[in-house]
């Protein structure tokens, strides 16, 4: 289904939308990113999260790779999205996968939104409407888990913050993404992958020696947040198997960067000096592990003990550097 649900489609067919075993399964209803050559029912079945239900309100990067881990365990992810538009990376192109409509070819979505959302079906929703905040309390009933990545407390006017839904559904794991947490002073500000990067330092440890601080080549910041995401997802479902009660995730970009920094850290404050900066692709502890350009190409080697390394000599035809004490050691 190329365009997207009505609130009043959606409303006249909501009481059958709640049925696990059949609206929910039904292609007239809703868009599905997961074809019959890929899964089957029972494959489906046999994953770690089946029978688990999602209410992905999220967009963009980190929410919707985070919704997708738990889709690819077998949950079933409803993602809601703006009822025009759609999440604003379905534009983010090109390049853009093609479908037809009506016998002619034309863009579909962008492949950076296919890449983190499939296995999930689709719900175009405006929040403005009374009619669809019922409807997302009506599947609040029926989730398990709900993530989000708006602005700490903009949720509140459309009675979806954690507070309202933990009354309607007391069970609800809440995640809960943002760019500074729920509290303290940078709460309000929206963080996007790359400021992230410039402010808690992972820029200033990447690029070459001598030059200007450089961005990672892909979203990191917001791909391992929804993997810390995810990863908090599960325990708190492991922790409601015990105790019968969801709880609210607080995860951030910024606590997520800083936490994958933590060996930098750790030299800092043991060693009580100041980081060494950036070393391109070689190592501050380890030698050899870089690359190193040769006639044909550029290539990488990284010995990172001893016994690698012999391996490295050997394969290079310089065994005698085995032996050789100006070669002793990591460094």
């Amino acid at each position: 289904m190329k365009s997207y649900l009505t609130l009043r489609s959606i409303a006249r067919r909501y009481n059958r939308l709640l049925s696990r075993n059949h609206a929910l399964t039904t292609p007239a209803k809703w868009r599905s990113f997961v074809t019959a050559a890929t899964t089957t029912a029972q494959s489906i079945d046999n994953l770690p999260l089946a029978g688990i239900r999602v209410l992905d309100m999220s967009r963009v990067l980190a929410g919707p790779y985070c919704t997708q881990i738990l889709g690819d365990l077998g949950a079933e992810v409803i993602k809601i999205e703006h009822p025009t538009r759609g999440d604003d990376t379905r534009a983010w192109g090109p390049p853009f996968a093609k479908y037809k409509v009506d016998g002619k070819e034309g863009p579909g979505e962008s492949a950076y939104y296919l890449s983190v959302n499939r296995n999930k079906k689709s719900l175009g929703l405006s929040f403005a409407h009374p009619s669809g905040i019922e409807i997302l309390h009506k599947l609040v009933k029926e989730c398990d888990i709900l993530v989000e990545n708006y602005i700490p407390g903009s949720l509140k006017k459309y009675k979806m913050d954690y507070d309202t839904v933990k009354v309607i559904n007391p069970k609800l794991i809440y995640a809960s993404i943002t760019g500074y947490g729920q509290t303290g002073p940078y709460s309000q500000r929206a963080g996007y992958d790359v400021m992230v990067e410039a402010e808690m330092g992972l820029m200033h440890i990447t690029g070459s020696r001598d030059g200007p601080p450089v961005k990672v080549g892909v979203a990191v910041t917001d791909l391992t947040t929804g993997l810390y995401t995810s990863n908090a997802i599960m325990a708190a479902l492991l922790a409601r198997a015990k105790t019968t009660k969801g709880q609210h995730i607080d995860a951030c970009l910024s606590d997520c960067q800083v936490a994958t920094l933590s060996n930098l850290a750790s030299s800092a404050l043991i060693s009580g000096e100041k980081d060494s900066g950036r070393w391109g692709t070689a190592h501050p502890s380890i030698v050899p592990y870089r690359a190193y350009e040769t006639k044909d190409g550029d290539i990488l080697l990284g010995g990172g003990n001893d016994k690698l390394f012999g391996v490295l000599c050997d394969g290079l035809g310089q065994p005698e550097w085995k032996v050789d004490e100006r070669f002793r050691g990591l460094g």
